[in-house]
C-alpha cells in the first residue's frame, strides 16, 4: 500500500511536469508566432524584445559573413584614415601626359606651354604619382565632370594656383577646343578692369553637367582694400585677418574650394604693392615690422579658422589649403643667377616616405579643423627638372638671363596635384 502510494504521488507529480512543460513550450511557440503578444509588455521591455529579435534575426542570416565583413570594414576605416596621398613614389607612366603641350591653347599659357618653348627634352612629362597606400584612379575628364555635375570647384590664390587652374582645364578637356564651354565670368565679376593687364580671375561653365571651374587671383588670401579709391597710388589696407571679399561673397556657391597661398610673401611684394598690415580693422606696426615669415603664419591660421568656422553653414562645402610648391634656385636666387637646368628626372630620389608634410605652416593651421591639407610640396620637390627653367619668356627679354625655377611647365607636375585633389573630393 506504502509502494502504491508513493508510485501515485510520483506520477501526479511527473504530469504535473509535463502539463508545465506542455504549457510553456505553447506559450513561449505562441509569443514567437504572434508578432502582438509584445505589446503586453511595458515599453522598456517591448524595445528589448525588438531588439533581440533584431538581432538574433541578424546573426542567422549573416552567420556565414560576420568574420568577413567585419574585417572589410575595419580594413575599409583604417585605409581611410591611414590615406596619406603625399606618401609614394613617382613611376614611369604609360598614359602621360593627360593632354597635348602643344595644344589646350583655349585654357593654357603660353608662357608656361613647354612645348612651344625651345626647351629640347619632355621626359618629365612621362610621369605619375603613385601613393603608398591609397587607390587613385586614373583621371579622366568625363569622370570628372559627372562626379561634379551641378556644382562649382574654386581655386583661390596666387600664380601656382592659376597653373593648377589652367592645368585642370586642360586635363578636363583633354587639351582640345571645346567651343561650347561657356565664359561665366561675369557672374563673379571677373572681368577686366580699365588699364589692367587681366582680368582678377577666370570662370567656366561646362554646359552638358553644369560644372563650373573658376579661379580668382588672391596671392596674400588676406582682404585687400584701397584706402583712397580715387587714388590709383594709394596705399592698401592688408587685412591679415579677413579672407579676400571675394570668398565671402560667394563661398555659398562653392561645392569644392581650393586655397594656395606662399611665395608673394617677402618684403619686395609687400612695399611694392603698398600693402599696409591691418588686424582688427585697423594698421598694425608690429605686424608690418615683424618678420615676414611669421606674418604669413598669422595669416594662414586666420584664413584657416575663418573658413572651418563657415564650414557648418555650408554642409555640401568640401574645403582645401594646399602647401607650397618648392623652388628651386640653385647656385644663387632669381635676381642672383640662380638655375634649374637640370633636365634628368628624379636626380635627387622619387619616394616621399615621411608622414608629416614639408610645409608645416598649413599642416599646422588646418590640423583639428574641417579644411582638408592638399600636400603637395614634398612629391613636387623631388621634380626640379619640370620647372620652365631657361626657356621661359624672362630669360631672353633684355637679355635679364632670369630663369624661372618657381613655375612648372604644362603638361606637368600640377596634373599631379590634380589628381591628388579630384581623388579626395
Amino acid at each position: 500500500m506504502k509502494g502504491a502510494s508513493v508510485n501515485r504521488s510520483n506520477g501526479r507529480r511527473l504530469s504535473l511536469t509535463m502539463l508545465v512543460l506542455m504549457f510553456t513550450t505553447i506559450f513561449v511557440w505562441s509569443w514567437e508566432k504572434n508578432p502582438f503578444v509584445t505589446t503586453l509588455l511595458p515599453a522598456p521591455d517591448q524595445l528589448m524584445v525588438s531588439l533581440s529579435e533584431s538581432i538574433s534575426e541578424k546573426e542567422h542570416t549573416e552567420e556565414d559573413h560576420v568574420h568577413s565583413s567585419t574585417k572589410d570594414i575595419t580594413r575599409n576605416e583604417n585605409t581611410k584614415q591611414d590615406c596619406n596621398y603625399a606618401k609614394g613614389r613617382w613611376v614611369a607612366g604609360s598614359r602621360r601626359p593627360l593632354y597635348s603641350g602643344f595644344g589646350c591653347n583655349q585654357w593654357l599659357s603660353g608662357m608656361w606651354a613647354c612645348r612651344l618653348t625651345s626647351r629640347p627634352d619632355f621626359s618629365y612629362e612621362g610621369y605619375r604619382w603613385q601613393p603608398e597606400n591609397c587607390e587613385m584612379p586614373e583621371f579622366t575628364g568625363s569622370d570628372f565632370l559627372q562626379k561634379m555635375q551641378d556644382k562649382t570647384l574654386a581655386f583661390v590664390g596666387d600664380s601656382l594656383g592659376r597653373q593648377q587652374f589652367q592645368s585642370l582645364m586642360c586635363m578636363v578637356t583633354g587639351g582640345k577646343e571645346h567651343p561650347e564651354v561657356e565664359d561665366v565670368g561675369q557672374d563673379y565679376g571677373l572681368v577686366k578692369a580699365p588699364g589692367n593687364m587681366r582680368p582678377d580671375g577666370w570662370a567656366f561653365r561646362f554646359p552638358n553637367t553644369n560644372t563650373t571651374i573658376l579661379y580668382y587671383w588672391s596671392a596674400s588670401l588676406s582682404d585687400l582694400e584701397p584706402l583712397n579709391l580715387s587714388d590709383p597710388r594709394s596705399d592698401v589696407a592688408m587685412h591679415l585677418d579677413h579672407p579676400p571679399s571675394f570668398l565671402s561673397r560667394f563661398l555659398h556657391r562653392f561645392d569644392v574650394l581650393v586655397l594656395n597661398t606662399g611665395h608673394h610673401w617677402n618684403r619686395g611684394k609687400i612695399n611694392g604693392n603698398r600693402w599696409v598690415m591691418h588686424v582688427n580693422g585697423k594698421p598694425s606696426p608690429q605686424m608690418q615690422r615683424m618678420e615676414i615669415g611669421r606674418v604669413k603664419n598669422f595669416t594662414v591660421h586666420s584664413i584657416a579658422k575663418w573658413l572651418d568656422s563657415q564650414l557648418p553653414y555650408h554642409p555640401h562645402l568640401k574645403a582645401f589649403f594646399t602647401t607650397i610648391s618648392p623652388r628651386h634656385f640653385f647656385n644663387g636666387e632669381w635676381n642672383t643667377g640662380g638655375s634649374c637646368d637640370n633636365i634628368v628626372p628624379m636626380s635627387h630620389g622619387s619616394e616621399v616616405r615621411q608622414d608629416e608634410s614639408d610645409d608645416p605652416v598649413v599642416e599646422s593651421a588646418v590640423r583639428g579643423t574641417r579644411v582638408k591639407m592638399l600636400d603637395i610640396t614634398a612629391l613636387s620637390q623631388l621634380r626640379d627638372e619640370g620647372h620652365i627653367s631657361r626657356y621661359g619668356s624672362s630669360y631672353s627679354e633684355n637679355s635679364k638671363g632670369i630663369q624661372d625655377c618657381l613655375h612648372w611647365c604644362l603638361p606637368g607636375i600640377p596634373d599631379t596635384w590634380n589628381e591628388l585633389l579630384v581623388a579626395q573630393i
